[in-house]
């Protein structure tokens, strides 16, 4: 069980008073759930990836608070939050804990060579349910991006994953850890490591109330020159009469052998997390086709074809029966200039028609604005986001907050003209925070008295600021009557200075599409 900083459910008193005149229609409309409005095919996908480091939107839990109020205020409806990055979690995690005996990243440890000299003094913070809360406290539709997949490190760390588990770790033909693009690797192959990813993204999405998770261009084979450890000769081996790996690591047979090795693990992946919330938006964030295949040994532009006949039969009970169906896809357009990006978006856009069932609308634009180079102009962001709509592609996520934030707030609210849902999810899916009030004059021991009027038909949990940070006040939640309240009234530990009622989506997201 995961441990987080929140009040012993005994400390926390819930009194539902309720005052109401019962009719039958009152009661139809208390019992039903969400409102699952369709959405209009004009809607489209407003994100941007939100980083740890060369930036500071996270940096403590003010600036997590600032950041998520002016992304929804500039336009957008979605943020895909860095939970995973360089062999360690940035939320306490009991897998992470079993396998190399710290449950997220410790102090003094760096995820990344542009790590402040501050940010690595800070102690591990359940910067997930941080993330969360301040996202949707704001409407953001918020999935968890597990960034580095089967990327363990990189070269210049030393993580306790890259020193105690080294059996996991994918070579080159020389017995090098250390991969062409500079980061170290779990092989996609081994049982053990293909586990213990799978077991961390299950684990987040047991205990958060996450809307979806993303793996990025990281669930593939670590490069084309990787596969000459130990443990992929073996299983080579066992399958070609004996023989070893050949020598050339472009040759075409040896190619298509590892990447079916990925397209299996990618298929059991995504039933296993369907099996488990089936309403989850499981998304994948690519490098762009055929360059992905070339370096990655990754199509995929097929994935989005896989149909029921494409399942993996190894996978659980539960799981081995449905779909190896993702529902996004964020090709990594990153280009200098707007020529270079519609060139390469039409070319994805042309292997989505052929290769891909056809699945422009489930393809989104990741669309460069700041990084290593100049930034993008405002014209060529501009130009790009019109260009996937006129293409009919579902929508564009930046790289990174940073642009969105320092670089193009106001020209973005301007061009948005305003918020608008996520096309995969209700309308009323994440709505804003219900504020509560104190009532003056009526406490109990240590605790303060608060209460609503503004009474909703979802499922909420607490949630609670103590002068620093929100947090989950209770596991439990309040769920809809089958009476509607005039009020409802909580006695809470007197050290929150607001109180707040957030939706809570974890039922919904276990039921069927």
């Amino acid at each position: 069980m995961l441990q987080t900083s929140r009040p012993p459910t005994s400390s926390i008193q819930l009194i539902h008073r309720v005052f109401c005149a019962l009719t039958a229609a009152l009661l139809t409309a208390c019992t039903t759930n969400a409102t699952f409005v369709q959405p209009a095919s004009s809607l489209e996908v407003r994100g941007t990836w939100i980083t740890t480091t060369a930036n500071t939107a996270v940096a403590t839990p003010a600036d997590t608070a600032n950041t998520m109020r002016r992304l929804r205020q500039i336009g957008l409806n979605t943020v895909y939050v860095e939970v995973w990055k360089n062999g360690y979690t940035q939320y306490p995690s009991e897998v992470l804990r079993r396998t190399i005996g710290v449950d997220r990243r410790p102090a003094l440890m760096p995820q990344d060579p542009s790590d402040r000299p501050e940010a690595l003094k800070q102690p591990g913070r359940d910067l997930l349910q941080e993330m969360l809360i301040e996202a949707h406290r704001n409407g953001l539709i918020t999935v968890a991006w597990f960034e580095y997949g089967f990327m363990a490190a990189h070269k210049s760390s030393n993580p306790h994953l890259r020193r105690m588990k080294p059996e996991w770790l994918s070579r080159d033909i020389k017995g090098s850890e250390i991969a062409p693009n500079g980061f170290v690797w779990m092989n996609p192959l081994h049982p053990e490591a293909r586990q213990f990813l799978l077991d961390l993204v299950l684990e987040a999405i047991d205990h958060y109330d996450l809307d979806g998770i993303q793996l990025d261009d990281r669930i593939v084979w670590p490069y084309v020159t990787m596969g000459y450890d130990d443990y992929t000769k073996k299983v080579y081996a066992a399958e070609h009469h004996g023989a070893q790996p050949p020598a050339d690591h472009t040759d075409a047979a040896w190619m298509r052998w590892r990447a079916e090795k990925v397209n299996e693990y990618a298929k059991l992946f995504v039933q296993e997390v369907r099996a488990k919330r089936p309403r989850l938006l499981i998304s994948l964030s690519p490098a762009v086709y055929p360059w992905s295949w070339e370096h990655y040994l990754l199509e995929w532009p097929k994935w989005s074809a896989w149909t029921s006949a494409d399942r993996n039969l190894a996978a659980s009970h539960i799981a081995r029966n449905l779909a190896p169906r993702w529902d996004e896809f964020i090709p990594q357009v990153y280009r200098f200039g707007y020529p270079a990006f519609e060139k390469t978006w039409l070319e994805q856009v042309e292997h989505m028609k052929v290769l891909g069932a056809n699945r422009q609308r489930d393809m989104l634009a990741g669309i460069r604005l700041v990084g290593e180079g100049r930034d993008a102009s405002w014209d060529e962001l501009r130009q790009s986001i019109e260009l996937v709509r006129k293409t009919e592609g579902g929508g564009h996520v930046h790289w990174f907050s940073r642009g969105v934030l320092d670089v193009f707030p106001e020209q973005l609210k301007t061009f948005y003209g305003g918020w608008t849902p996520h096309p995969r999810l209700p309308q009323n899916w994440r709505r804003s925070s219900i504020p509560l009030f104190r009532e003056l004059g009526w406490s109990q021991g240590g605790s303060s008295t608060w209460s609503t009027r503004d009474i909703t038909r979802d499922t909420n949990r607490l949630i609670g600021f103590d002068g620093t940070r929100w947090e989950y006040l209770d596991e439990s939640v309040v769920e809809p009557n089958a009476i509607t309240p005039a009020k409802l009234v909580f006695f809470l530990d007197s050290k929150y200075r607001e109180v707040e009622l957030i939706a809570d989506r974890r039922h919904d997201m276990r039921r069927a599409r």
